[in-house]
């Protein structure tokens, strides 16, 4: 059989799988691998990991052991039990001031925030439609919304503009055909919290040109010297947009994979439609185990302080390297310029200093060229106390003195 011609064309058709492209995440991947075959002595000190370093709190993973060996929670989930719908509706109300969410109409459980992007396209987008997203970013709604026949069209996230769109540049040819605009406030990999002034121009914005609002809100309560804020807790916001909230970074749930869809009643139903098409749902027990601790304050609250502390750290570290760094609005992202060079070597883009810092230094970084260089630090690198983080940061400073970094 010849599986060339085989291949769709919206992953490349023939020529899949041909090409000698990498994607920076396997380069960099590659490139610990090397460092660490070639220098296996040195600590590589990984400030690119984009998961929780810590368990999920322990009243989850106790729920979680004990829903496990119930007989009640075997079969399938579909498309989730009440509880966690119920518990999901509190912690919209407790934590975002959103009183009025209906549990069986305006929310539904996802298997993480992913697949939910991954599947929402499918209700909406048809060949030629308009997608806008917002670049640099999480690609999975553009990517599927393109397997589709979508035009993507990519909105900048520059510093000047706080890292939010700029809504008045928008073709408004391209407009007449839009039907999604993915946003994602707090902002990976910038950092950058949405303002309720934002969140109102994009409300007013969706029903003028009459487009969905997906807000990807995977690390709403982690956000930093500000109110948590969610796009339907704004008026006029439940009837535009849809909010993907997560368990995997707000409850360090990396892995159980588990959050759910809120919103206008009539995207919900769409979602749940497709997605009853599409999967079995998320094992009971996970959702009974989330249902311990997705409205529970303090146990975010430590959560969110961890991440702040560890920034906080970060943040006095890079300054005195000569990066341009500040804490940002939420997540636990550093995003900073890139350097231009090191010593006498000169830097084209971020992933030129990205490979440089692994290679030549052991401390690995994710590299954005979308709009401008920047490199994104991640707060989860892997530690055994506070002291141990002050240690790791204490070489971190060590090896970027040592690497002479020009800016």
């Amino acid at each position: 059989m010849k599986l060339q011609p085989l291949f769709a064309e919206r992953i490349g058709g023939a020529r899949f799988g041909l090409g000698n492209e990498i994607y920076k995440f396997e380069k960099i991947k590659r490139a610990k691998a090397a460092v660490l075959k070639a220098r296996p002595q040195v600590e590589l000190l990984d400030f690119g990991v984009g998961e929780p370093d810590q368990l999920a709190p322990f009243p989850i993973r106790e729920a979680m052991k004990k829903a496990v060996d119930d007989p009640r929670n075997r079969g399938y989930a579909d498309n989730g039990i009440r509880e966690f719908r119920v518990a999901a509706a509190r912690y919209m109300k407790d934590f975002f001031g959103v009183a009025d969410l209906d549990p069986d109409a305006e929310i539904v459980h996802s298997i993480g925030s992913k697949s939910a992007l991954a599947l929402l396209p499918l209700c909406f987008v048809n060949p030629g439609d308009v997608v806008l997203t917002t670049v640099p970013g999480y690609p999975v709604l553009a990517t599927h919304a393109r397997y589709l026949g979508a035009e993507i069209m990519k909105l900048p996230l520059k510093r000047e503009n706080g890292f939010l769109p700029d809504l008045e540049s928008i073709d408004a040819k391209k407009l007449k055909r839009a039907k999604l605009f993915y946003v994602n406030y707090p902002n990976n990999p910038t950092g950058a919290a949405a303002t309720p002034e934002f969140f109102d121009a994009l409300i007013a914005f969706a029903e003028k040109h009459n487009i969905l609002i997906v807000q990807d809100a995977a690390y709403a309560t982690l956000v930093y010297g500000k109110p948590r804020l969610s796009i339907l807790g704004r008026p006029g916001g439940k009837e535009v947009a849809v909010e993907l909230h997560s368990m995997s970074k707000s409850y360090n749930m990396t892995g159980w994979r588990l959050g759910f869809v809120a919103g206008a009643p009539g995207a919900v139903k769409a979602f749940a439609e497709v997605k009853d098409n599409t999967d079995s749902g998320q094992f009971k027990a996970i959702q009974i185990a989330a249902c311990a601790g997705i409205a529970d304050k303090p146990l975010s609250e430590a959560i969110r302080t961890h991440y702040h502390r560890r920034l906080k750290k970060l943040v006095s570290c890079l300054k005195k390297a000569g990066f341009d760094a500040e804490i940002p609005g939420g997540t636990f992202y550093l995003y900073v310029a890139a350097p231009r060079g090191a010593g006498d070597q000169k830097f084209a883009t971020a992933e030129d200093a990205s490979q440089y810092l692994i290679r030549e230094h052991s401390v690995s970084t994710v590299p954005w060229d979308d709009v401008g260089a920047y490199l994104r630090f991640s707060a989860t690198w892997e530690s055994k106390s506070d002291a141990d983080d002050d240690r790791a940061l204490k070489e971190l400073a060590r090896r970027l003195k040592e690497a002479k970094l020009v800016f």
